[in-house]
């Protein structure tokens, strides 16, 4: 483990104002003030007259929980929210950075509204998540996808290579701009560099959906951030590994060749996309999230151990094995979240969705994601969990599989023709019918097969019968799930009301 003094060039070292949290403590200091609060929130901070609320939450998020434009908060130039923003866009290596209060979500659609600007299409990676979907619906663009690689025998989507990338680029000339996801949920980590040098060359910026990287480039064992690698926006889920609360997350903005294209198109859609009324509890957590990160590198070298000693226990117990051991097979993974312990139960002889209900129901353990041939353990960036307990619980699991019970081997069903545009179907008059009488219409929802998530249909594509045959095939698997179904057993699919149908 490092533990040089001297952080390397991925690192950016912690100066002095980062050892404050502007906005939090401006908060802190308005909750001890006697208010007569005669505005909203309607609880007034009043616990004795909200009971209820403040025994769920207790009295001091009350006195928190303040509403936006309040001098001294978050009003006028120079304010302590402003303050917080310019510490974190340094913290991240950002030219500016936007608090979200709608998480990462709103990130992603914040950036396909951005890149409409841009241009009409969107080179996006097929495996990005359903919010950037949502955002197509939003800005009306048209998608070209670029496949991920995917491990057939543990249905696990990982990444793009930046070969792909240009060969996607260059079939568009004239893209908007180029969309990525970076780490993947299982901790894969892409060549952002080799992105960004791609999509640049092509005269585009790189979209990167970092939302399991808030972490990066906090401590230097930890992969560099998308933004220190050329991508122009970042888009970051920072409640994830970074500690803030859930549903808080953050835009970056790189100080990059479109920088100045880019920033007021931002600060638009973000007026556009945030509430009237973000919660000052959020963005607190942020602020304070930002300062415990810049200043962590102790702490998160814990972490980055617990974590270690989680996959050390796994190989020498040899009935489980670690997924990202086999990470070197695929051309697009460049590095590793060492904070991501992903776990393939199948060789130990049980199912992952089985594995994660029993160590819930039986053990008190929460595991993060669960595959048919997997569980994710995820270690936040400066916690010390109890590596022992997780270990012990994950080795005392029931063995339900045969030993001759080869797992299956994945086969994603080509896409259908587009015919419609994103925005266009999922707006269009829609219906459901039966599968047998969907094959050959237009999708008006976006369905995805677990595993591995990625989106097997788009509104505007077309119903193929691999297609139909593969997600049914996908829900008699034990612990199969279809996304976005229009009923549980996919009886039925929505699809667009065409005046020849009818």
């Amino acid at each position: 483990m490092t533990t040089s003094t001297a952080p390397p060039a991925n690192v950016r070292p912690p100066t002095e104002p980062q050892l404050i949290a502007p906005y939090a403590e401006a908060l802190r200091a308005h909750s001890e003030t006697d208010w007569l609060r005669l505005n909203v929130p309607g609880h007034s901070a009043a616990p004795h007259r909200f009971g209820a609320l403040a025994e769920l939450v207790g009295s001091a998020p009350l006195a928190l929980d303040v509403p936006p434009l309040l001098d001294g908060i978050d009003l006028g130039p120079g304010s302590p929210l402003d303050r917080a923003l310019v510490l974190a866009a340094q913290a991240w290596g950002a030219r500016r950075t936007w608090f979200l209060t709608n998480g990462a979500s709103q990130g992603n659609r914040m950036a396909t509204l951005v890149s409409r600007a841009l241009g009409e299409t969107l080179v996006v990676q097929r495996s990005v998540h359903s919010s950037v979907i949502d955002g197509l619906v939003l800005s009306g663009q048209r998608a070209a996808f670029v496949q991920p690689s995917v491990d057939p025998s543990l249905g696990i989507a990982h990444g793009i290579t930046a070969d792909d990338l240009a060969d996607a680029l260059a079939a568009h000339p004239g893209a908007a701009a180029a969309y990525v996801v970076t780490p993947s949920y299982f901790g894969a980590v892409a060549d952002v560099r080799a992105l960004a040098e791609v999509s640049h060359r092509a005269g585009v910026p790189l979209i990167v959906d970092e939302a399991w990287g808030a972490h990066f480039g906090f401590h230097p064992d930890l992969p560099a951030n998308a933004l220190a690698q050329g991508a122009d926006i970042v888009v970051s889920s920072t409640h994830k590994l970074g500690g803030s609360l859930t549903q808080s997350a953050m835009l970056h903005l790189a100080d990059g060749p479109f920088a100045d294209v880019l920033e007021p198109l931002v600060d638009r859609v973000f007026h556009l996309t945030q509430s009237t009324s973000a919660s000052s509890l959020l963005l607190a957590s942020l602020d304070t999230a930002r300062q415990t990160l810049a200043n962590s590198a102790d702490a998160i070298a814990t972490s980055i151990e617990a974590a270690d000693a989680m996959r050390a226990a796994v190989r020498a117990a040899g009935r489980f094995s670690v997924v990202s051991d086999d990470f070197g097979r695929f051309a697009d993974i460049a590095a590793v979240d060492p904070l991501r312990v992903a776990i393939n139960t199948r060789t130990g002889g049980i199912r992952g969705h089985e594995a994660r209900w029993q160590l819930m129901k039986h053990h008190q353990i929460l595991v993060e994601v669960a595959t048919d041939a997997a569980v994710v353990a995820v270690v936040g960036a400066g916690s010390a969990p109890d590596t022992a307990r997780f270990v012990q619980a994950l080795h005392a699991l029931p063995d339900l599989l045969a030993p001759s019970a080869a797992p299956p081997r994945l086969r994603l069903p080509e896409p259908g023709p587009v015919r419609m545009t994103t925005r266009e179907a999922f707006l269009a008059p829609s219906r459901a019918v039966p599968a047998d009488r969907a094959v050959g219409r237009i999708s008006a929802d976006t369905l995805s097969a677990y595993p591995p998530g990625i989106p097997n249909v788009l509104p505007g594509e077309v119903i193929t019968p691999e297609l139909v045959d593969f997600l049914h095939r996908t829900l008699t698997a034990p612990t199969g799930y279809v996304r976005g179904a229009a009923d549980p057993d996919l009886a039925t699919f929505r699809v667009v009301d065409t005046p020849a149908h009818r």
